[in-house]
């Protein structure tokens, strides 16, 4: 199973939304559609679904228009959430579900499931409205996967959870992977993307600034973070060729060099003074890039 988007792209009016868009989200993959508010992202989710049509280009699944994938086997967690506050927690699970073809008997087990996946079981007989923001929040993602859908796209899925109820999101996602959902989703939080994504796309203003591996992006820039620890002045750190930028948190160095090359003079320099207490050369986070690349701060 593979969604492959080609060439899309959307105008309302004099407005380009999304200008020749490509990228393939595979089976076994977990696909980052990233960048700032009005890059384009709900806008392409929307195509896929079918909710709007492209002005230009293709959206394939497995050889076919995306149209001939039954809507049943799409789930889809919109930034927006839809519950129902005055209907229970249980009620709105089955209700979402057998809209998507399944029968009660069917959803019992996996509602029991997942219910007790996220910590809601005590919460199955309450209100919505009742909830805290996050357990609202989990509940809406069960809504989205409850039919096991074979498509599942996930706007902003961390929103309002806490670092234990995203841990548990987290896993579910790795696993829904492992099943072979093919899953894409978005979100602002760029150690999330970085943790759980294979391939991404960068978007500015509805275009593509990259789509491929993180990996790939990364060696766009090189190894130019060094962490340094050792009996060093900040001035004498900032005087060495090559360091671009320096940070310090207690007692580390953050340099941030103009190349990957500048790495093996700094450690010559610094190692002739004595021992070096840490000396560890890496790679841009995905926060930074997506600064450089999306935020504009390389221009």
């Amino acid at each position: 199973m593979t969604l492959i988007v080609a060439h899309l792209t959307k105008s309302f009016q004099n407005f380009l939304a999304v200008d020749n868009l490509n990228f393939i989200a595979e089976q076994g993959e977990i696909f980052g559609l990233i960048g700032q508010n009005g890059a384009g992202k709900t806008t392409t989710f929307r195509m896929i679904l079918n909710l709007l049509a492209p002005s230009s280009g293709t959206i394939n699944w497995s050889g076919q228009s995306i149209h001939a994938l039954e809507r049943d086997q799409i789930g889809y967690l919109p930034e927006e959430r839809g519950l129902y506050p005055k209907m229970k927690v249980e009620d709105q699970l089955l209700f979402f579900g057998r809209l998507r073809g399944r029968s009660n008997h069917e959803l019992k087990h996996d509602i029991d499931h997942w219910l007790e996946r996220f910590e809601l079981t005590d919460k199955r007989r309450s209100l919505t409205e009742t909830l805290s923001k996050g357990n609202q929040q989990k509940v809406q993602l069960i809504a989205s996967l409850i039919h096991k859908p074979r498509l599942l796209i996930l706007d902003e899925p961390f929103s309002g959870l806490d670092p234990v109820n995203a841990g548990l999101l987290k896993e579910a996602i790795i696993s829904l992977k492992q099943k072979g959902t093919v899953i894409i989703f978005s979100s602002h939080r760029m150690d999330h993307v970085e943790e759980l994504c294979d391939h991404i796309c960068l978007l500015k203003k509805g275009k593509s600034l990259f789509s491929g591996a993180i990996i790939d992006l990364k060696k766009q820039y090189g190894k130019i973070n060094l962490t340094v620890r050792g009996p060093y002045s900040e001035k004498e750190l900032r005087s060495l060729p090559g360091v671009v930028e320096i940070t310090r948190k207690k007692d580390l160095f953050r340099l941030r060099l103009s190349s990957e090359e500048e790495a093996r003079p700094i450690f010559q320099a610094l190692a002739k003074d004595g021992f070096i207490e840490r000396f560890s050369l890496d790679y841009l986070s995905l926060e930074e890039l997506f600064k450089r690349k999306v935020a504009g701060a390389d221009e």
